[in-house]
C-alpha cells in the first residue's frame, strides 16, 4: 500500500472573520459537508432607469450580488465514538451553531461597553463595529459579505435535548466598493474577487456570430 488515496481532497466551505483594521484572521468557520447547490442573484446598478436615453448603457456600479445556501450539520459521525469526542458528546451541536450565529452577534463586550456609555450620558454612541466576514468558496471565490438572513431548523435531539442533527439556511450580500471603498480591507478583497472573475471570463472560448447563426449583424 502506498498510502495515496485516488479521491480528490475535498475543500470545503466557510466563513473567515478579518479584523478589518490590520488584517489579521481573527475565526474560521468552516462548513462540516458543502451544500449541494448554491444560489446567486445580481441586481444590476444602471442609470437608465428614469427614461434618459443617453444613459441607457451606463453602469453607476458593481451589481448588488445576493447568495443564499442551505448547510446541512450532523453529529452522528461524531457520537459513534464518544471517547473522542467529548465536546459533542456533552453539548451536541451547539458549539456549531453557536460559531455561526455569532458571526451576526455584536460581541457581548461591545454591549456592555455601548450600555456603560449610555449610563455616563454620552451624547452619541458610535454603532458597533463588526469583524470583516468572507465567505470563502474555493480559491476563486473570496468574498466580503454582509449575512442578511440566517435561520436554523433543528432536526434531531440527544436524550439532553442538545441537537444533533441540524440545516442552517444563509442568506448573504456581497459587500463591494460602493458599500466598502477602496482604501477598506473589503474592498480590495472585492477588487481581487472581481478581478478574478475577469480572468475567468478570459478563458472562455472566443464566440463568434456563425455561432448564434448570423454571418453579419444586420
Amino acid at each position: 500500500m502506498t498510502g495515496l488515496s485516488s479521491s480528490p481532497r475535498l475543500v470545503k466551505g466557510g466563513f473567515v472573520l478579518v479584523d478589518p483594521v490590520s488584517g489579521a484572521v481573527r475565526r474560521v468557520v468552516s462548513l462540516q459537508y458543502n451544500p449541494d447547490s448554491l444560489s446567486r442573484s445580481l441586481q444590476i446598478q444602471g442609470t437608465g432607469g428614469d427614461g434618459d436615453r443617453s444613459e441607457a448603457l451606463r453602469l453607476k456600479g458593481p451589481p448588488v450580488e445576493t447568495i443564499k445556501l442551505e448547510a446541512e450539520i450532523d453529529a452522528t459521525d461524531q457520537l459513534e465514538f464518544p471517547g473522542s469526542n467529548r465536546t459533542t458528546v456533552e453539548t451536541g451541536l451547539h458549539p456549531q451553531l453557536a460559531a455561526l450565529e455569532t458571526i451576526v452577534y455584536p460581541s457581548s463586550a461591545s454591549l456592555i461597553e455601548n450600555d456603560g456609555l449610555a449610563a455616563a450620558g454620552t451624547i452619541e454612541i458610535v454603532p458597533m463595529q463588526s469583524l470583516l466576514t468572507l465567505f470563502v468558496w474555493s480559491a476563486n471565490r473570496i468574498l466580503p459579505v454582509r449575512i442578511t438572513e440566517l435561520s436554523v431548523t433543528e432536526e434531531s435531539f440527544d436524550p439532553a435535548l442538545n441537537p444533533i442533527r441540524a440545516k442552517v439556511s444563509l442568506g448573504m450580500r456581497v459587500l463591494s466598493v460602493d458599500d466598502l471603498g477602496f482604501d477598506h480591507r473589503g474592498g480590495s478583497l472585492f477588487m481581487a474577487y472581481l478581478r478574478a472573475k475577469e480572468r475567468l471570463a478570459s478563458r472562455t472560448s472566443p464566440g463568434s456570430l456563425s455561432n448564434l447563426g448570423l454571418g453579419s449583424l444586420p
